[in-house]
């Protein structure tokens, strides 16, 4: 088949280098954000997506928006067979969905009807979820609930991540996305609409979400904490400014501290919750470098008085 891939972040590109590389379709354009500024200097950079295709020769296009005539003009001219997506960022309207004969097919990082929307794999580790997974489904106006083609699953580790158990489903949903293009393809496959049973939400956590509260137990703590790792990076407030928290570890129970009070040695800082410590691994102070709890701790010269919180 004839591709139109739309993608925007890293999280995407193990699924386009699979489409590149399949010997049954040729990917002849991408779709992607516009670029936007980056890094230190706010340098304006292509999307990790828009790099890979000009890498391989790929045309580009850069809508603002997916309504936009010109740019659905263009879609028309190129004539797809089906548009695959991951990670894309923006609404598509009814007016581009209808363009490829197949449609556009989605590659969507959790079970649904679980966990619909923009943050699946950061609400799947918040929540504590054991198991996850990624689907395959067809674009529909409603948000994340056309019928699935296929689904793989993920088991979530206890230490892991958003952004490692992110990483495990890019490359495990690229190949379940190859897939479902050639069982489309033949015909094969037949999408099955979702249960309507089991549906959730997970909208967008942004910095204002990423707030340690000490005062919550000690499990809640390090779910929200893996949760926002690396974005948007959890943090605290210490002697009243912010400090961005890296993964925890539930500390033995029978250390007693109250929430937010810091235990510092040479080995080990330890935090109070609502019930017992949490560890801490790596501090980032404002306007300072990433360091281990045990350095930042010897750094500040804690009074008895400090809390985090």
């Amino acid at each position: 088949m004839r591709l139109v891939f739309a993608g925007t972040p890293e999280t995407a590109l193990p699924s386009l280098r699979a489409l590149i590389d399949s010997p049954r379709h040729e990917v002849v354009a991408v779709v992607t954000r516009p670029d936007a500024q980056s890094g230190r200097g706010r340098k304006v950079h292509p999307s990790p997506v828009a790099q890979l295709a000009e890498e391989s020769g790929i045309e580009v296009l850069r809508p603002a928006k997916a309504s936009d005539p010109a740019f659905q003009e263009r879609l028309r001219e190129i004539g797809p067979d089906c548009c695959p997506v991951v990670a894309y960022g923006a609404l598509l309207p009814q007016s581009a969905l209808d363009i490829p004969r197949h449609g556009w097919i989605n590659l969507h990082f959790s079970i649904l009807p679980a966990w619909r929307g923009a943050a699946p794999v950061q609400h799947a580790v918040l929540h504590g979820d054991e198991i996850t997974g990624a689907c395959t489904f067809q674009i529909v106006k409603e948000l994340d609930a056309g019928p699935v083609y296929g689904v793989v699953t993920e088991e979530i580790r206890p230490t892991d991540t958003s952004g490692e158990l992110l990483e495990r489903l890019s490359i495990s949903g690229a190949g379940l996305l190859a897939a479902t293009l050639d069982g489309v393809e033949d015909g094969a496959l037949e999408a099955r609409a979702q249960p309507l049973d089991g549906v959730s939400y997970a909208g967008k956590i942004g910095v204002d979400d990423a707030h340690a509260d000490f005062t919550a137990p000690a499990m809640r703590v390090d779910r929200l904490v893996r949760a926002c790792t690396p974005n948007p990076g959890a943090w605290a407030e210490f002697r009243g400014q912010r400090v961005k928290l890296g993964p925890v570890r539930l500390a033995p129970e029978g250390e007693r501290l109250a929430p937010g009070e810091i235990l510092a040695s040479k080995k080990s800082v330890l935090v109070g919750t609502a019930t017992h410590p949490v560890e801490l691994s790596d501090v980032q102070a404002q306007g300072k470098r990433v360091m281990s709890a045990v350095e930042w701790a010897r750094g500040v010269r804690l009074a008895p008085e400090d809390r985090l919180g």
